[in-house]
């Protein structure tokens, strides 16, 4: 297998999801704006959202994929579905009863993650309304999370990458067609999302059916694979928690700030989160397997290739892209959002927000790709440690931002930033020192390359988008037009500096055995 076909093909479906999902948040600025309606719904899409990243891709993922990648190398294909069967039941009793007390625990979870909407009861009501109608997604985004880690370990990533597809038409149509003939319209974006986990799973489960693993009710909790994962996913929790929390944190911090302030940092996460999802994700996506493979085949020097080849991609492709995203924020954030309710306060605020999180962009990639070099070796404890202190760090970055700084709002994001670099820092130390990891020569060269190449880039993004003149005067489509242009230039101007300094594609193949 091709790693890098595979990671285009996987970036390429995840770009058609980013792509509808700026569509989607084009939308719901232009309907919606930022304010009340908005703050509410955001938090209510973002604890279901939090709780799916622990129980399904977080700390259920790297403990289910390395496991079933051994049982798929080294055991039977019965074997290998019984164990699918199990761990499937287990996940859905669990779901269940989670989901059932979420939404009966609504006003809690809201009080406890947003106090500052307290203050407000119509905003403290309609956020618990709308949490209750969202909270089943964990539900079906967990199940979908499984079964996407069953169809990557079969080599079909192709199905998983394609399914968030599914939540953004969702929320399209949603907007677009059922919006408009209510009143309180914001409700129907909750149940946009309840319909839209419903689809992808639905979606996933022909693909299954194909490879003939879908899961059928087998409830067996002494099955010795249920018991390994269930011993590695205790760490995997509180590791994916500590996360999760600087994030629930960050969200206590802004619901204290003026209104509007949930809203800008979510555009402004949505913009950073388009490379993010589609390297980032798609790194860790096809590594994972290929790194437990490594593992388990105990070939050691594969497993630093793969690791140094993941790293060197990031490298090329995400420091050009915080560089872009920093010198691009104003007309990335107006030609995107700036309609409708969406104002010219909205686009600075947000604007502000984006250059502060182009910092972190390096090193959440980075993280997608160093963290799966300890779950692959089902080492999930040394993660934890360094995200506890991680964590630490950064809400005291957040308390001396805020009441230190004029920064404000954007002071989470750059909290966030600072933290993830240094996340990613000591996970590469730490499998560095343990021999997991032995850098290939010439990053140096390699790195200065790739300084001067994204250089030449900034300058001339950032003359193009200063001789465009008032982003906020242009129409619509002008504006569009002026920021596609810029982006495929700046694409050009950085490809061909590489070029010119010896780059090949053909350096970056990496093939690997199924």
């Amino acid at each position: 297998m091709n790693l890098l076909k595979a990671l285009a093909t996987v970036g390429g479906m995840t770009f058609i999801s980013r792509l509808l999902g700026f569509a989607r948040d084009t939308l719901i600025a232009r309907i919606f704006g930022a304010g009340m309606a908005t703050d509410a719904f955001f938090v209510a899409f973002k604890i279901p959202n939090l709780l799916r990243r622990i129980s399904g891709e977080g700390a259920f993922s790297q403990a289910f994929v390395p496991i079933l990648s051994e049982y798929r190398k080294q055991r039977t294909p019965e074997a290998t579905r019984a164990l699918i069967n199990h761990v499937a039941s287990l996940l859905g009793l669990f779901l269940v009863g989670v989901t059932i007390l979420g939404m009966l625990a609504a006003p809690v979870i809201v009080r406890l993650t947003s106090p500052g909407f307290v203050s407000d009861p119509a905003k403290f009501a309609l956020t618990a309304d709308l949490l209750r109608i969202t909270f089943p997604y964990i539900l079906f985004i967990s199940l979908v999370s499984m079964a996407g880690g069953v169809l990557n370990a079969y080599s079909k990533f192709q199905v998983p990458a394609f399914t968030p597809v599914w939540l953004n038409l969702s929320f399209i149509i949603a907007a677009l067609f059922v919006a408009p003939h209510f009143n309180n319209s914001v409700y129907v974006l909750a149940w946009a999302v309840f319909a839209g986990g419903v689809i992808q799973l639905l979606y996933q489960l022909p693909y299954l059916q194909k490879i003939g693993m879908l899961p059928r009710y087998e409830l067996n909790t002494r099955d010795e694979g249920v018991r390994r994962i269930l011993k590695l996913m205790g760490p995997a929790i509180f590791g994916v928690s500590v996360a999760q929390i600087s994030i629930v944190l960050n969200n206590v911090f802004a619901s204290f700030m003026p209104t509007g302030s949930v809203s800008w940092l979510y555009y402004a996460d949505r913009l950073m989160e388009f490379p993010t999802g589609v390297l980032g994700v798609a790194l860790g996506t096809i590594l994972l397997p290929s790194l437990s493979k490594a593992h388990v085949d105990k070939s050691a020097g594969e497993f630093s290739q793969l690791l140094d080849w993941g790293l060197r991609l990031t490298f090329m492709l995400a420091i050009p892209a915080a560089v872009a995203m920093a010198v691009l924020s104003k007309p990335l954030v107006a030609s995107l959002f700036y309609y409708g309710k969406f104002t010219p306060m909205d686009v600075v605020q947000t604007e502000r927000a984006l250059i502060a999180y182009s910092l972190s962009l390096l090193g959440l990639i980075m993280v997608k790709v160093l963290a799966p070099g300890f779950y692959a070796r089902q080492n999930v404890k040394t993660p934890v440690k360094i995200a506890i202190f991680t964590l630490v760090v950064t809400q005291i970055l957040n308390v001396l931002f805020l009441y230190f700084t004029p920064l404000r709002h954007a002071g989470l994001a750059l909290a966030v930033g600072l933290g993830a670099c240094l996340n990613a820092m000591l996970l590469w130390v730490t499998l560095q020192r343990t021999g997991a990891f032995m850098p290939n020569k010439g990053w140096l060269l390699f790195l200065g390359k790739l300084i001067l190449a994204v250089g030449m880039m900034a300058v001339v993004l950032h003359l193009f988008a200063t001789w465009s003149g008032d982003w906020l005067a242009m129409p619509t489509w002008h504006r569009l037009a002026h920021l596609a242009g810029i982006v495929v230039l700046g694409m050009v101007v950085y490809f061909a500096m590489l070029g010119l300094l010896g780059f090949r594609p053909r350096d970056f193949t990496k093939q690997v055995a199924k």
